[in-house]
């Protein structure tokens, strides 16, 4: 066991399974006491059970660290204020936040009813905030906290996951505006992009995933790298959990704000959405002058990333 995070109290959610529980490990590693929180769910959220929290707080404490288990809801702001409760009676305090938990409801758009956009962006988005909103003020008094919400690079764009991609997008936009508000106070928060052989990577749609891929070897090779698809061995989850643990220690202390890859072998830093081209003339622009000009300069070589099929006989 290391001593990175000695002294340290962190709450893990979504927890109980794979990069989650790889997370929770890691940092009771480094000697924090670690509140494991995983409902226990299905992928589509159904058919809770306290059992794999359980087991990863068992896994912990077996290893000689320091852990309990919570088995509130992230989706509720009074349910997810328990689970902060569980670290406050338990170890007095909070420092590390890390936010996992989440469901999978795919579905293309024309066929998502609106009880599977929600239940997405429940667990998802509006659980970052209630984790969030329930942690910080003993974050703030303290004047020192970690917080590291786990997005996906699905929020780029994924056929299929419109709940999911607005959800994780949306976790971008909030860890941006809390490192702004929060990092007078000690706090830093980042963002980060997992990957890894999940029960949630199996239930994305096989097109989806191939319509990633591709978009992540057109990005290397407009930049003239070359694209290499990862090992087996590289898509283990717990590749992402010493990359993400970094982010809770003292030594980030000065990263925030910031989207971070930690899927696979590589370690990659995002940057935030910038201007890349630009058309300007001094006055309003014309639909005439527009339909002259973008062909030959911003709409000149944009990808379709979804092309019309022909009509079906």
């Amino acid at each position: 066991m290391g001593n990175r995070l000695e002294g340290r109290v962190a709450i893990v959610t979504g927890s109980g399974r794979g990069i989650g529980r790889g997370v929770a490990l890691q940092l009771a590693e480094e000697g924090a006491s670690v509140v494991v929180n995983d409902l226990g769910v299905a992928v589509d959220g159904s058919e809770p059970s306290g059992g794999p929290a359980d087991d990863v707080v068992k896994e912990i404490r077996d290893a000689g660290g320091t852990a309990v288990a919570a088995y509130d809801s992230v989706a509720e702001y009074d349910s997810a204020g328990k689970i902060v409760q569980v670290a406050l009676d338990n170890y007095g305090k909070v420092d590390i936040l890390v936010h996992l938990a989440g469901i999978l409801r795919d579905r293309m758009v024309f066929n998502m009813t609106e009880h599977e956009w929600d239940g997405v962006l429940q667990v998802h988005l509006y659980g970052a905030f209630n984790m969030v909103r329930n942690t910080v003020p003993h974050m703030m008094e303290q004047r020192y906290g970690r917080i590291v919400i786990f997005s996906s690079g699905s929020g780029l764009g994924s056929a299929g996951q419109a709940n999911y991609a607005a959800a994780k997008e949306g976790q971008v936009g909030f860890s941006r505006a809390l490192a702004g508000e929060l990092g007078s106070y000690g706090i830093t928060v980042n963002a980060v992009y997992p990957g890894g052989n999940t029960r949630m990577a199996d239930a994305i749609p096989a097109g989806s995933r191939e319509r990633y891929r591709e978009m992540a070897r057109a990005e290397f090779e407009a930049k003239g790298l070359p694209y290499v698809d990862m090992p087996d061995e590289a898509s283990d989850p717990l590749t992402n959990a010493p990359k993400a643990v970094y982010l809770c220690t003292e030594a980030a202390g000065n990263i925030t704000g910031q989207v971070i890859g930690v899927s696979g072998w590589p370690m990659d830093l995002y940057f935030a959405r910038h201007v890349v081209q630009s058309i300007n003339k001094e006055g309003r622009w014309t639909l005439d002058e527009l339909d002259e000009v973008m062909p030959l300069t911003i709409g000149r070589e944009l990808p379709n990333r979804a092309p019309a099929e022909p009509p079906r006989q």
